[in-house]
């Protein structure tokens, strides 16, 4: 089971490294328009916002599962932002 420390740590990381790539590839290429690379820094903020308010819900019984399935969602969240950054 991963504690609640390590899933935000990586809730960080994956949406951290998901915007970086986004702010990268406007600077990469300064010429295309920076909307869809803006609205996908916009969805990896509110991603995040709702998976760490997933973390911190204290309502929950089986702690272990609620995990498995935030980390779960975590995975095809990033997934789909990083499909939406290749593209561009």
């Amino acid at each position: 089971m991963a504690s609640k420390r390590l899933l935000k740590k990586n809730v960080n990381y994956v949406m951290g490294d998901i915007i970086d790539a986004a702010y990268i590839h406007q600077m990469a290429n300064p010429k295309k328009d920076d909307n869809k690379s803006e609205a996908i820094v916009d969805e990896a903020i509110s991603d995040y916002d709702e998976l760490i308010r997933e973390i911190n819900r204290r309502d929950v019984e089986n702690k272990q599962r609620h995990f498995r399935d935030i980390e779960k969602d975590l995975e095809k969240k990033a997934k789909d932002l990083v499909e939406k950054l290749n593209a561009l």
